[in-house]
């Protein structure tokens, strides 16, 4: 990042940008929303613009009045900043959302299908990393995490 919170997104994440913004040109800009969430999200959310579309419209379809939808209201709508990447493939990131972060120099990137978060790397590696160690670690040593594309459990532990 540089001194302006402008980072470059890697290419593979700009493609995915640019096929979820039905209004992008070709060659153009395009549109995306970041999430940055309550107290407790440590990390940044780019949805595209698609992607956030299709979560509007699930909280749309949500009782009018509920809790559960006047909270995802707040989280996605009132805070998000919808913005734009510019010519040359980076995002500028608000001091705002940098201070939530902690992020200062390095961003790392991480794919999650039409999403992708921003991290400060340190906090990836104690808080998400940890998690899916500490995941893994409840595993059989030969298990194989394919087996969820299937839709089958995990099997149990047995080793003591």
């Amino acid at each position: 990042m540089d001194v302006k919170g402008r980072v470059t997104i890697p290419a593979s994440f700009r493609r995915v940008l640019v096929e979820g913004d039905p209004n992008c040109q070709t060659g153009g800009n395009p549109e995306l929303v970041i999430v940055y969430g309550d107290h407790r999200r440590n990390y940044l959310e780019c949805y595209t613009m698609e992607a956030i579309d299709e979560v509007d419209a699930k909280i749309d379809a949500m009782p009018r009045g509920s809790m559960e939808r006047k909270m995802l209201q707040r989280m996605f709508h009132g805070q998000s900043f919808p913005t734009t990447v510019d010519e040359t493939g980076r995002l500028v990131l608000p001091a705002k959302l940098r201070s939530k972060i902690d992020l200062e120099g390095m961003a790392f990137f991480i794919a999650a299908g039409d999403t992708f978060q921003i991290w400060k790397p340190e906090t990836y590696d104690t808080e998400e990393l940890a998690k899916a160690e500490a995941w893994l670690d409840e595993l059989p040593g030969d298990f194989d995490p394919l087996i969820f594309l299937d839709g089958a459990a995990p099997p149990s532990n047995s080793e003591g």
